[in-house]
């Protein structure tokens, strides 16, 4: 009757793990760094490799100095406020964003502002005309210039198939996004495209395969036919994850390498570190300081011209109330 205990584990341990289910005491093991199991819709095509990329791209911040600040309301409104100024140039932009969720009907509607006087609205429903499947009407406008354009897009998941498809708005032949990622088991296999109907022209033709197992997702890619490339993400253990990315280029015979690595010293601690074929090394510290404070340092050291300078360092500070 489940009536033996079992003491409480440490962050890494290997073995049995007890649970007591209707008096009925069930045994599992874990592996070290393993991912937990989920019967989930594969991602859209733009997110096959995500976990590699955000290894290589969380956590640096290289010549800016950035501030965000999060907010709620009571009412539900979720304000986001941002800025930055690039240490190079001098150049300082903002953007503006607040998000209201109504969940009864499945809407979402976000409004975003930034420095360039873009407006943009977004209004999504999710969930109502199909289990799965989610619209969204996208609508920019430059009030100085006037210029207005606008995006419908679609998507819908089943549990082995994720489908987008998106056009523009345009009266004089809009453009038209498609693509679809298909799961078996552990594989993905993916397709993108681009057909420009006012020159009825194919403009994008991408094939992307994947594997996915508990720690680590293999992701490779050919884009038109003119470049090829793949990356690997792996869940070491609980606190380190480390990623590979690798792409050739037909046209200019030319290949990119990079390895990167992010380690949880704590909860509220982690450093990153990645470096690329071209000597490039990019380092990053982030601490949560207190409750809805977090700090970010990131430095990118040019490793062959060390003695010449020119490396870029940033800094970076989300505030969420």
């Amino acid at each position: 009757m489940c009536a033996r205990g079992y003491g409480a584990r440490g962050r890494g341990h290997v073995g049995p793990v007890s649970q007591c289910v209707a008096g009925i005491e069930l045994i599992t093991t874990a592996s070290p760094g393993a991912l937990p199991p989920t019967n989930m819709s594969p991602p859209v095509y733009a997110d096959l490799g995500k976990a590699s990329r955000d290894v290589f791209g969380k956590g640096y911040h290289f010549g800016l100095l950035k501030l965000e600040c999060k907010s709620k309301t009571k009412t539900g409104v979720e304000i986001t406020a941002g800025g930055s100024n690039a240490l190079e140039s001098g150049k300082v932009a903002g953007n503006l964003e607040t998000k209201y969720k109504v969940k009864e009907h499945g809407l979402t509607f976000t409004e975003k502002w930034n420095t360039d006087n873009t407006l943009n609205t977004e209004v999504a429903l999710e969930d109502k005309v199909a289990k799965g499947l989610k619209l969204v009407l996208n609508t920019t406008f430059a009030p100085q210039s006037g210029k207005k354009s606008g995006v419908l897009k679609s998507t819908y998941k089943t549990d082995a198939l994720s489908v987008n498809l998106d056009s523009t708005l345009d009266l004089g032949g809009p453009v038209v996004n498609g693509a679809g990622v298909a799961s078996y088991k552990n594989w993905l296999i993916g397709y993108q495209m681009s057909f420009d109907t006012a020159k009825s022209k194919l403009t994008r033709n991408n094939f992307a395969v994947g594997f996915t197992n508990p720690d680590f997702i293999l992701h490779t890619y050919a884009n038109d036919g003119a470049e090829f490339g793949g990356s690997l993400f792996h869940k070491i253990n609980p606190d380190l994850e480390g990623a590979v990315d690798l792409a050739w280029s037909a046209g200019s015979n030319t290949t990119r390498f990079s390895i990167g690595c992010k380690y949880s010293l704590d909860k509220d601690a982690a450093l990153r570190a990645k470096v690329n074929n071209s000597s490039q090394v990019g380092l990053g510290y982030q601490q949560k300081v207190r409750d809805g404070i977090t700090l970010t340092l990131s430095t990118l050291i040019d490793g062959k011209n060390f003695n010449q300078g020119g490396h870029k360092v940033g800094l970076a500070m989300e505030l969420e109330a």
